[in-house]
């Protein structure tokens, strides 16, 4: 996330109206739009990772799964985001006729940076947590083979970790499993805890 693009306050139709048209993606909250950063290689690589694993996953089943460009509204917070990535399994649910706004994600991923890091994990969890359909929660570390899973449980959120080249996390929300080896081909090499 970066800054603020203007001071001026504007309605979800009107950030709508102008998201549609720009050049470049602004995530909305409460009246504020902001412009979105572009992400490292190793960002790339492991969201890229993360949607060809669900793909195959979810083959045949009555799931989609979004990269990046997806649009997802959490009503009740007042905003819209572009999580990394997001998953539904039934019927998606879209704000209008565009198509380009997902309403009822069941699961969605972020790969965290430096600079969205702290949001990832704060305000913007706090948002997704308004959505009622979100049932799982990922957080994807870039510098180390990591995962934070949180799974919805009635009201409260359970927060699980897998670390290692050798872990692999269950989804439980899309019945699905991915493998930490998997999730950092290309970006982290046997034996390495570190990215490099």
């Amino acid at each position: 996330m970066s800054a603020v693009v203007k001071q001026t306050r504007y309605t979800a139709e009107e950030y709508l109206s102008l998201e549609r048209s720009a050049a470049i993606k602004s995530e909305f909250h409460d009246g504020q739009i902001h412009a979105m950063t572009g992400a490292s290689r190793e960002h790339n690589l492991i969201t890229i990772n993360i949607a060809g694993e669900l793909r195959r996953q979810l083959k045949n089943r009555p799931c989609e799964a979004y990269v990046n460009d997806m649009r997802v509204k959490a009503s009740k917070a007042r905003s819209y985001h572009y999580p990394n990535i997001a998953v539904v399994c039934g019927k998606p649910e879209f704000e209008d006729t565009q198509l380009d706004t997902l309403l009822n994600p069941t699961l969605l991923i972020e790969v965290l940076s430096p600079s969205t890091e702290a949001y990832d994990r704060g305000a913007k969890f706090a948002h997704y947590r308004k959505i009622a359909s979100l049932r799982e929660y990922l957080l994807v570390t870039q510098d180390q083979p990591g995962i934070e899973r949180y799974l919805r449980q009635g009201e409260v959120w359970i927060m699980s970790e897998s670390l290692g080249l050798d872990a692999s996390v269950s989804l439980e929300s899309i019945d699905c499993q991915l493998s930490l080896r998997e999730v950092y081909d290309k970006v982290c090499e046997d034996g390495e805890n570190q990215v490099g």
